[in-house]
């Protein structure tokens, strides 16, 4: 939406579509909101505009504490954009900037600090410093309303270098202190009491005037055991019960379990992160939620009926400075960041598309937890049993086990030895060495190209490991990739291939699990192949679907019957079961 008029009309009719897309700020009470607060609509000749929340921030508004801005879904752009802002929001979002700074974004990025400060601001109105600012501060907030962590904790477990950077951020953002922050949360008492962690030693000083306390340290444990209880927003329906069947059937023993019946369940999984480990657990929507304001301190969006909702997620961590890192990477798993009315507009009007889309609205693009993992999954092949028995011998087991969660994935590095069948160890020395990256900014057509050249990977799991793994909704829109496709073609599917992907696998107009790449697409021994058919030399286990057997990758083999009791899945669900 680029003319400031049409924004405005947004604004008018509350139009929950587009929360995250922009924000508004108004001149007169010097607070910026999402397109669907539920405040009195201020004048036009009152507003302005912001590309993000961090350059309404920049231009010094605070956020509204009615319709927190702060916690409104990611815009589906930057999961589209594969240029340098794109690539440099996603690293953002996954921490680069708290982790490496500016010069390691650069770095990762290929560009000059200045030209990615540049390209920023031109287009996001702030830099990435800025953008890294409002992440923190959005963190900071979450963590003072869902956990009793002392403030002086919290500021370090949030990110920031200092307390009077905390302190400074939080008043300025917000308009209040840390401890304003935390009372104003109507449930922020109770849920701190759920979330209790480590107090700092007993010389630490009583945070002043609401503020955290400038001379004590940042050593206490961060952990929080009982977990932090978020809302994770989405815009739109969401076709949750598909995405569940989709991650059951792929669950790897030891790494993830389902609760729960269908319509009634837990996704639980393990998470390697950046500073320590984790265990999510996100839960099932029963089913349409009345329309009612959440309680105030949780990730959570404008509730308005099927304009979005939200998945109740639980996050238990080692270290709670992994906290954002570990929300991104569930929404990038659940695809949260989606725009499904997008989608349904350009995907509704092809003549083979439309009736499906029509059919299950809100069907999203699963994503990866760990893009590493999704890779040596995809590699490997099989069903989620062969990734078990890696795990049991290379994974790293939890202090204590949780339920049917006992280790965590191995990383790569752990996989290059030689008893490492191939091609799961060409591929695990490639990840560790660095000649192929799957971060959050990865280039993807060369991520794509390089996973392609690998032995016993070749460009139908190169194809399915851009579209989970890189989370690239681009994908199957290679002109002459695919036989099954309407009057419309790729074209008109653009910039959505990976949602017209899922649609085919689900109503069975495509072999489920099928990944079709363009005919002639050069593999590594050079010899062109057509679209569907598999290499000569072949082999299962070795990547990519070949027939009608137990999957290898993308490929499929349906589930033989439900312990459980709930309704057989349909054939989408077992799409690549093993990944």
């Amino acid at each position: 939406m680029r003319d400031d008029e049409a924004r405005y009309e947004a604004v008018t009719s509350r139009d929950a579509r587009f929360d995250g897309e922009f924000f508004f700020a108004v001149v007169t009470t010097g607070i910026y909101c999402r397109p669907s607060c539920p405040a009195v609509t201020p004048k036009r000749v009152n507003v302005r505009f912001f590309p993000s929340a961090a350059a309404a921030q920049a231009a010094g508004f605070r956020a509204c504490r009615r319709c927190r801005p702060d916690a409104v879904p990611g815009s589906a752009e930057w999961n589209v954009r594969a240029d340098l802002v794109g690539r440099a929001v996603r690293l953002i979002g996954d921490g680069v900037v708290d982790r490496e700074g500016v010069g390691g974004l650069a770095r990762r990025l290929g560009y000059s600090p200045r030209q990615v400060q540049r390209q920023l601001t031109a287009e996001l109105g702030a830099g990435p410093v800025a953008l890294a600012r409002a992440r923190r501060a959005h963190t900071a907030r979450v963590l003072l309303q869902t956990t009793a962590l002392p403030v002086t904790e919290l500021a370090f477990a949030a990110g920031f270098a200092s307390i009077r950077q905390f302190n400074d951020t939080i008043r300025q953002i917000y308009a209040g202190t840390p401890s304003e922050l935390r009372a104003a949360a109507g449930n922020g008492g109770a849920v701190a009491r759920r979330t209790t962690v480590a107090a700092p030693g007993a010389g630490a000083r009583r945070p002043r005037d609401g503020f955290a306390d400038r001379s004590a340290g940042g050593s206490a444990d961060r952990s929080a055991p009982a977990g932090i209880p978020l809302r994770l927003a989405y815009r739109g329906p969401y076709a949750a019960a598909e995405i569940f069947d989709f991650l059951q059937l792929r669950a790897v023993p030891g790494v993830e379990e389902i609760r729960g019946t269908r319509g009634e369940r837990t996704y639980r999984r393990t998470l390697r992160l950046t500073h320590g480990s984790g265990i999510a657990e996100v839960d099932e929507p029963a089913g349409p939620r009345r329309r009612r304001r959440p309680p105030a301190g949780l990730v959570c969006p404008a509730a308005r009926g099927t304009d979005g909702g939200w998945l109740e997620c639980r996050l238990r961590l080692t270290d709670l400075r992994d906290l954002s890192t570990a929300v991104q990477r569930l929404r990038r798993l659940f695809d949260l960041d989606a725009d499904p009315y997008a989608v349904a507009e350009r995907l509704g009007a092809d003549p083979l598309l439309g009736p499906l889309v029509a059919e299950r609205p809100g069907l999203r693009s699963p994503g990866a937890a760990d893009p590493e993992e999704l890779a040596v999954r995809t590699v490997l092949g099989g069903p989620p049993e062969h990734a078990a028995a890696l795990v049991r011998k290379y994974g790293k087991p939890l202090d204590a086990a949780d339920g049917g969660l006992t280790h965590l994935f191995p990383a790569p590095g752990n996989l290059t030895g030689a008893e490492v069948a191939e091609p799961v160890r060409t591929l695990c020395t490639a990840l560790a060495d660095g000649a192929v990256t799957l971060d959050a900014g990865a280039d993807r057509g060369a991520t794509e190209r390089a996973l392609a050249a690998l032995p016993g990977v070749g460009p139908r799991a190169a194809a399915y490991l851009r579209m989970r793994a890189l989370g690239d909704p681009d994908v199957g829109t290679t002109p002459g990739s695919d036989q099954e496709r309407g009057a419309a073609g790729h074209a008109a599917w653009r910039p959505w291939g990976a949602y017209a992907l899922h649609h085919l696998w689900r109503a069975g107009l495509l072999p489920a699990g099928e990944m079709p790449i363009p005919n002639g697409t050069p593999i590594p021994n050079g010899t062109p192949i057509p679209n569907g058919t598999p290499r000569p030399d072949e082999e299962p286990g070795a990547g990519e679907p070949s027939g009608p057997r137990e999957p290898s990758g993308p490929g499929a083999m349906p589930r033989a019957e439900d312990p459980s009791g709930a309704a057989e899945p349909p054939t989408y669900a077992t799409a690549g079961r093993a990944v």
